[in-house]
């Protein structure tokens, strides 16, 4: 038997759901009930329910894909800023190869990067990577930062919020898994852009969603409409989405392709 609704919002304690139920993420077992082990929102799927925390930090977990800006270069590695309570390094050998050349002429202190989460260690020293499509420097443009759980969100059913926002603004925008979205447009579009995002950070949780961003970005914009797409409203988000075409990769590092079931199980581990 289940206890609780959809996307309710629960408290740590709260019997979700009995035995018939699967414990998911968030939640814990007490005797023959899950309950929920924080202050989120619940999801179901199937028979398993989960509970999404309102506010969390960021934390890595291999193949995750992440915006990070470069703090410090040391002599094999760039340290960087991935908006977790754990630091991430870049190796120079995952650029250069065997070869030895001077780090800050690739890659200099206050760079932003979009990379791939290689490997975290028992001591959540988080290894970085720039092989994979699409991985690598950004030029200009705005960094955004919302809460990782908010994600899925904002990119929305198959993308639909995230394309809305690019089609209306003509921004480029890539969101990483850590919470920190890159834009980049003309100045008045990205402050547009900055403005919807973080609205559907604060509004996630709500219904009707979809529609109110349409309405927003109608107004900021001066349109009549904007484009509509109904099957994107009061969709839980499912997929994620990063775009190849928004960020330049500097380094000598072969590519490798990703599927687009990786970059959807991506998205959906985030909504677990």
């Amino acid at each position: 038997m289940i206890f609780v609704d959809d996307k309710e919002i629960v408290i740590p304690g709260d019997v979700l759901a009995d035995e018939e139920y699967h414990s998911g993420r968030g939640t814990f077992r007490e005797d023959n009930n899950i309950c929920s082990a924080l202050v989120g929102l619940v999801a179901i799927r199937d028979k398993k329910i989960s509970v999404i925390p309102l506010q969390s930090k960021y934390i890595p977990k291999r193949g995750d894909v992440v915006i990070g800006e470069i703090t410090d270069i040391r002599f094999s590695m760039w340290n960087l800023d991935i908006n977790s309570p754990y630091s991430g390094f870049l190796p120079a050998s995952d650029v250069f190869g065997k070869e030895k050349r001077e780090l800050n002429k690739t890659f200099d202190v206050g760079d932003v990067l979009f990379l791939r989460v290689v490997d975290v260690d028992e001591v959540k020293k988080v290894k970085l990577g720039l092989k994979g499509r699409g991985l690598g420097k950004f030029r200009g443009g705005i960094l955004i930062n919302i809460t990782p759980t908010k994600v899925p969100r904002l990119i929305g059913k198959k993308g639909s919020m995230i394309n809305m926002i690019k089609d209306e603004t003509h921004c480029d925008v890539v969101v990483g898994q850590n919470g920190v979205v890159w834009v980049k447009g003309e100045p008045s579009m990205e402050r547009v852009a900055e403005k919807v995002i973080k609205m559907i950070e604060e509004q996630a949780h709500t219904s009707g969603l979809t529609d109110r961003v349409r309405e927003m970005l109608s107004e900021l914009l001066g349109n009549e409409t904007v484009s509509e797409d109904d099957e994107t409203s009061e969709d839980e988000e499912k997929s994620f989405e990063v775009d190849e075409k928004t960020s330049e990769y500097e380094g000598t590092s072969s590519k490798e392709e990703d599927t687009p079931e990786e970059e959807e199980e991506n998205g959906e581990e985030l909504i677990q």
